[in-house]
């Protein structure tokens, strides 16, 4: 017997709605990607060529000398370990402490829960100012300390609802009656079976914390003094600060090589402090969408 497969023909408003759909998406796929490739294009061309326009898109007498100067810098290096150590710690603390107070914001039998939710919330309209938390943080100790960059912004009050909500949705009373029944206690409920379960939204709280994290300056701008304490985005501020700061007594054809220097740089500290982001994004990229869809459907 010889099944007859028949396609149904879209009609032409259809078919006129799915070009301009995909035109739409070819556009928005240029407003992406141009920056991106401008960027790395200029990073590796020369710096004549960077300063008088001539990258539009492709590079131009190729050059690695901002990466050079970069990579021969020891302060850089020294940079990109403490703000590697800064992102993996700062990030395993963050997302443990915002699992912690947001799973028991989830569980309807937790007392006190929405006066507590809104003294969390309160916290992200309104919040103490640059100097009572500067004081703060001297009280305790933490200044000109690695933990004065991994306590103080350690939990984040979006991460949070963000988290309560996906517990919520995710995570049904039912199972925990059931653990509960069979003696589970509350920490190896948690343990065994709401983490097991919640890898989604934890590797969205691990992409957004450690971005914030690799991102962040002005904590150590603040509150660091040692420079062996710098993460790599206050050594590159220091960097490209250094460079466009011209002496009185130099001559115009020093004046002109340190400019052109200095904007090349500007590129090349584009591409070093984001490559890590880049190369993180692909292996977690299925479970952010996932846990920010699922993360979504409660307030």
């Amino acid at each position: 017997m010889i099944k007859v497969q028949q396609k149904i023909k879209d009609s032409a408003g259809d078919r006129l709605f799915m070009i301009g759909i995909y035109v739409i998406l070819f556009v928005i796929l240029i407003a992406i990607c141009y920056p991106l490739i401008y960027v790395f294009s200029s990073s590796i061309s020369s710096p004549a060529a960077v300063t008088s326009g001539r990258v539009w898109l492709w590079p131009v007498d190729i050059s690695f000398k901002g990466f050079k100067v970069l990579l021969n810098t020891p302060e850089v290096t020294t940079g990109y370990w403490n703000s590697l150590f800064y992102t993996v710690f700062g990030t395993i603390i963050s997302v443990a402490l915002t699992i912690m107070i947001a799973y028991p914001l989830s569980r309807k039998s937790f007392f006190g829960r929405n006066f507590l939710m809104i003294m969390i919330t309160f916290t992200l309209i309104f919040s103490g100012g640059l100097i009572p938390t500067y004081m703060v943080v001297k009280e305790m100790g933490l200044i000109d300390s690695r933990l004065a960059l991994l306590i103080p912004n350690a939990i984040w009050v979006w991460q949070v609802i963000i988290a309560r909500s996906f517990f919520q949705s995710s995570i049904p009373d039912e199972l925990f009656e059931a653990s509960e029944i069979d003696g589970c206690s509350d920490i190896r409920f948690l343990r065994s079976i709401v983490v097991p379960l919640s890898m989604p939204i934890i590797a969205v709280l691990v992409l957004m914390y450690a971005v914030g994290q690799w991102n962040a300056y002005f904590d150590a701008l603040i509150y660091l003094k040692s420079a062996n304490l710098f993460p790599l985005q206050l050594i590159l501020r220091s960097i490209i600060i250094q460079n466009n700061s011209a002496g009185g007594m130099m001559d115009a054809m020093k004046m002109v090589e340190r400019q052109q220097l200095a904007e090349l740089l500007k590129y090349s500290l584009i591409v070093i402090a984001t490559l890590p982001v880049l190369v993180i994004y692909p292996f977690v990229q299925r479970y952010f969408v996932q846990g920010m869809m699922v993360g979504s459907v409660k307030g």
